[in-house]
C-alpha cells in the first residue's frame, strides 16, 4: 500500500495532538492536506466529535470537513460514500469499537477507504477507530472476551489508553487470553504508531 496507517491510543483533537497530527498530515503528502472526520464510533455526540476534529485540523492548516457516518446504512449509501474522495486523511474517531465494527465491516465505504490507502491516502483511527484496524479487539460480550476485527493491520490487537494500565499485568493477561501469532499493541493517548505493517515510528507524546 502506498499510504500510511496512524494508530492512535485515545484522547484525540485535543492539547498535545499537534505535533502527532502534523506528522500524520505529513505522511498524507497533500498540499493543503484535506483531512475527513468520521464520528460513527462517537455514538453519544457524534456531531461534537466530528465538529472537534475539523477544528482542531484547521488550526494546523487542513482543509478538514466531516463524513457522518453513523450506521451500515450510510456507510453503503453511494452518495455519502463519494463524497469522501480526494481526502489526504481519512480519520475515525474514538467512541464504541464495538458500533464502530458493525458499522463499516464489509462496506461499500470500507472498500472505498482501502483502495484510497492503495493510492496513497492515510488512514487514522483513534481508540475505537484504531482497535478495529487490527486482527482482534477486546469484546465484553464475546464469551472469550475478544472479537475478529477488520484485520487492516493483521497480526496484531490494540490496546489504547495504555498509559492508565500496568504494563506487566496487562501483558500476562493478553499472553492468556490472546491466540498465539498476534501481537498486543499498547499505546498511549496522544500517541500513535505511524506507518505500514512492518515499517513503524511512534509520534506524539507518549510511547
Amino acid at each position: 500500500m502506498k499510504g500510511q496507517i496512524a494508530l492512535v491510543g485515545g484522547e484525540e483533537f485535543r492539547l498535545r495532538c499537534e505535533e502527532m497530527d502534523r506528522e500524520i498530515m505529513r505522511a498524507s503528502s497533500q498540499d493543503p492536506v484535506q483531512v475527513l472526520i468520521i464520528p460513527t464510533a462517537a455514538i453519544s455526540d457524534p456531531a461534537k466529535a466530528a465538529n472537534d476534529g475539523m477544528a482542531h485540523f484547521e488550526k494546523l492548516g487542513a482543509e478538514a470537513k466531516r463524513l457522518m457516518v453513523l450506521d451500515k446504512s450510510h456507510a453503503d449509501n453511494q452518495d455519502l460514500v463519494k463524497s469522501s474522495r480526494d481526502a489526504g486523511v481519512i480519520y475515525f474517531t474514538g467512541g464504541s469499537p464495538g458500533h464502530l465494527l458493525a458499522g463499516i465491516k464489509g462496506s461499500q465505504l470500507l472498500r472505498f477507504i482501502m483502495q484510497a490507502v492503495e493510492n496513497g491516502t492515510v488512514l487514522a483511527g483513534s481508540s475505537a477507530g484504531a482497535m478495529v484496524m487490527g486482527s482482534m479487539m477486546n469484546d465484553p460480550a464475546a464469551a472469550s472476551g475478544w472479537t475478529d476485527a477488520l484485520a487492516i493491520v493483521p497480526g496484531i490487537v490494540v490496546l489504547p489508553h495504555h498509559e492508565m494500565s500496568n504494563p506487566a499485568q496487562t501483558g500476562q493477561q493478553v499472553q492468556i487470553q490472546l491466540p498465539s501469532g498476534l501481537t498486543a499493541l499498547g499505546i498511549d493517548a496522544r500517541t500513535a504508531c505511524l506507518g505500514r505493517p512492518g515499517s513503524w515510528r511512534v509520534v506524539g507524546s507518549g510511547n
